[in-house]
């Protein structure tokens, strides 16, 4: 039997496709990755401005008012608003939605269709954010702003995926979680620089700000091209064939090629996607695109970077100092992003999982002590020592480092790289909507449950960080190193998943001359 959640010693035995990693497909990536600026931007932003005064005096004033003119507020409670909260999440179940049409436009369209709906959308919210003058504009532009995030998460993973040499699949796929952490610290420093202009309407530069990386999503997808896969799929063999040969750096494609246009003659066959992803041989696809996500949201990273600046003011900084801890931890995420992009490749997809979770399991259960032993129930912690309110931040900061090397961009990379073309759309669908759920329950509940479980609250996703680990080292095959269209190989040797897979599964597909598929009678 194979190591637990792994693959035979040596590897999966297969195919190794000729190709380079070019210039071509590098600046190609590159491109595609921004994508997730939009993503990163708007966690970044939402925190930070839900933290400046005057926004809350025009929007949120019961928030206002709780903060800083009734002092016998519990201060773990003085941001619980059922409204302020809506203001947030409601993002996330517009992103929900709009990803499962995305899902039929990234399939029957090309990846780039999507992408372009994507940043035009977003776009459309952050004018609106911009210029809101009532609570209902804001919401509205939110809305929008989640139909955009929606598009661009189902289509700008995918498309990394499939452009990517398999040997770099996993450097250039986490492109697209470097890009949403880079968001995530412009974001923060635009707050610190906006909260400090006179008159009280920096909020509206910091959420106007937001068109920025939406017209880099929309003119980035006008230019870029589609994947072979996608034109594949579209029945334009010839031209996919010359664009494989571009992106990979040489013109030996033949069996890649051959590989993809079986695999999309597979899809072909499968009349409905979503209920295919139900049949018993895709029984690990779809628990993988159900689990990741879940586990993702409930490491309780959404509580540091939506609420950074928030938690930390709530912790016993002033305003000015939350901010620049929300920046704090936005460099350490970056940094540490990058540190998966150089091993995810060398050293392996399970080892990250279990490294970072590892990790963050301990920083929660410091943080814990440290938040309980000052705060308490009661919420009040006195005059905290400018060296305590340092240890905490650090633990954080090592906390979002664990998250920014394995869950963060893992959580992105392995659904996007192990569901067949039949199913890809729709199972990538199910991801996005799964994640979409749980950052909407997680923004929804943050603050009432920061307020009635106290510091209890990392303890709760401490218990999830310790699950999800768990899970990871028994149920994850390792994904390094294999061809996206030979993924059902890592199934076929899981101690587990095995008894899903058989190679009676795969469609019974052979080639015909120019490489086009026959279905076998």
């Amino acid at each position: 039997m194979p190591a637990v959640g792994g693959v035979p010693a040596g590897g999966v035995p297969g195919k190794a496709y000729p190709g380079n990693l070019t210039p071509y497909v590098t600046v190609t990536c590159i491109v595609a990755a921004m994508g997730g600026l939009i993503f990163g931007y708007d966690i970044g932003i939402s925190g930070g401005v839900t933290s400046m005064d005057p926004f809350l005096k025009k929007f949120f004033p019961s928030v206002y008012r709780k903060k800083n003119e009734d002092k016998s507020t519990n201060q773990y409670c003085q941001y619980d608003s059922e409204t302020l909260t809506m203001f947030t999440s409601s993002l996330y179940l517009a992103a929900l939605l709009s990803s499962i049409v995305a899902s039929t436009v990234t399939r029957k369209f090309g990846r780039k269709l999507s992408m372009l709906f994507g940043g035009v959308l977003f776009c459309a919210g952050a004018i609106l954010n911009g210029f809101a003058k009532a609570v209902w504009m804001l919401i509205v532009g939110r809305i929008l702003l989640g139909f955009g995030i929606g598009f661009a998460n189902q289509s700008v993973p995918l498309y990394l995926s499939e452009m990517a040499p398999y040997k770099y699949r996993g450097a250039l796929n986490i492109g697209f979680q470097l890009s949403i952490t880079i968001g995530i610290l412009v974001a923060n420093v635009l707050n610190y620089f906006f909260a400090k202009i006179e008159g009280g309407w920096g909020w509206r530069l910091s959420l106007g700000g937001a068109m920025v990386p939406a017209l880099i999503i929309t003119v980035g997808s006008l230019v870029l091209p589609d994947t072979p896969n996608s034109m594949i799929e579209r029945g334009q063999h010839d031209e996919a064939k010359e664009k494989l040969k571009r992106i990979r750096g040489v013109d030996d494609v033949e069996e890649e090629f051959c590989d993809l246009v079986a695999a999309s003659e597979a899809s072909q066959l499968v009349e409905n996607p979503w209920r295919n992803l139900l049949q018993r041989k895709y029984r690990p696809h779809l628990s993988m695109a159900i689990l990741i996500p879940f586990f993702q949201q409930l490491t309780g990273i959404n509580v540091i970077m939506f609420y950074a600046p928030v938690l930390f003011n709530t912790i016993g900084f002033g305003s000015d100092a939350s901010l620049m801890s929300a920046v704090i931890t936005g460099i350490v995420n970056v940094g540490a992003t990058m540190v998966s992009i150089y091993g995810v490749d060398k050293w392996g997809r399970r080892f990250l999982f279990l490294e970072g979770g590892t990790q963050m399991l301990i920083c929660q259960a410091i943080v814990t002590a440290a938040i309980g032993a000052k705060f308490g129930v009661d919420g009040n912690p006195g005059d905290l020592p400018k060296w305590y309110a340092i240890v905490v931040v650090l633990f954080i900061c090592i906390y979002v480092a664990g998250f920014a090397w394995s869950w963060g961009p893992l959580g992105w990379l392995v659904p996007s790289e192990i569901f067949p073309l039949e199913i890809r759309s729709a199972a990538q669908s199910v991801n996005v909507c799964v994640n979409m759920i749980f950052t909407f329950v997680v923004a929804q509940a943050f603050l009432a449950m920061l307020c009635h479980m106290k510091f209890g609250l990392f303890l709760f996703f401490a218990f999830f960080v310790m699950v999800m680990t768990v899970f990871v080292y028994f149920f994850l095959p390792e994904t390094k190193g294999i061809p996206i269209e030979e993924m059902n190989r890592v199934w076929k040797t899981h101690w587990y998943w095995s008894r899903f897979v058989s190679d009676d599964d795969n469609p019974k597909v052979e080639m015909g001359k120019g490489g086009r598929a026959i279905k076998n009678v």
